[in-house]
């Protein structure tokens, strides 16, 4: 059950990552910000991937990468968050664990959730970034979180589409809250956003 105010878990978009995770400057550091996802951006190398990598890890923010466990462990990413099912996981959890994280996504159902618990994932995300349909059914996402917060010890993470959105997934009890083009997009630019995101987890986090 969520005890504290939930922190942040950023997802980088899928191009020109580099360029916007930077922009963020020294509000990217481990004390609001838990970690960051980066999607596989087609206009990173390899050795570019690793140097953005090593900058987040320098600030105290986790760095995941998506959908690929073997290239977490060769980059050296903290761990890997997994959209797939239960072969996915399975995958990852072997080639990940114990030493770095691993987190289940996509649209996971409760009886999904709680799988991917006792296989030994280190969070399960409500809600899914992407195009997604089920992203307007966003009460399901609020039931789901509510149901695992009052049950559950194990971390979740909820998505939210927009900034409005963070404060229902913080009384819901998410523990981390997931933004994606929330943060990027935002007419103020990232750090705006960022500024935004904590006021509002502050006011309505489930902890208060």
């Amino acid at each position: 059950m969520a005890s504290a105010d939930p922190r942040l878990y950023l997802i980088a978009p899928a191009q020109h990552q580099a360029s916007q995770v930077r922009a963020l400057g020294q509000r990217l550091t481990g004390d609001r910000i838990a970690s960051l996802l980066l999607p596989f951006d087609p206009e990173l190398d390899e050795a570019a991937t690793v140097e953005l990598i090593e900058e987040i890890q320098a600030t105290g923010v986790a760095l995941l990468l998506a959908d690929d466990p073997q290239r977490a462990v060769r980059l050296k990413a903290d761990g890997a968050h997994i959209s797939g099912k239960r072969e996915a996981l399975r995958a990852a959890l072997a080639a990940l664990k114990p030493a770095r994280i691993v987190g289940a996504g996509g649209q996971l159902s409760r009886d999904d959730a709680m799988d991917a618990g006792e296989a030994g994932v280190d969070y399960v995300m409500f809600g899914t970034f992407g195009p997604d349909p089920l992203q307007r059914a966003r009460h399901r996402v609020i039931e789901q979180i509510e149901w695992w917060a009052d049950i559950f010890t194990l971390p979740c993470v909820g998505y939210a589409e927009t900034l409005e959105q963070i404060a229902d997934l913080a009384m819901a009890g998410a523990d981390f809250l997931a933004l994606g083009p929330a943060i990027w997009r935002h007419p103020r630019g990232p750090q705006a956003a960022l500024e935004e995101a904590c006021e509002c987890i502050a006011r309505h986090s489930r902890s208060k």
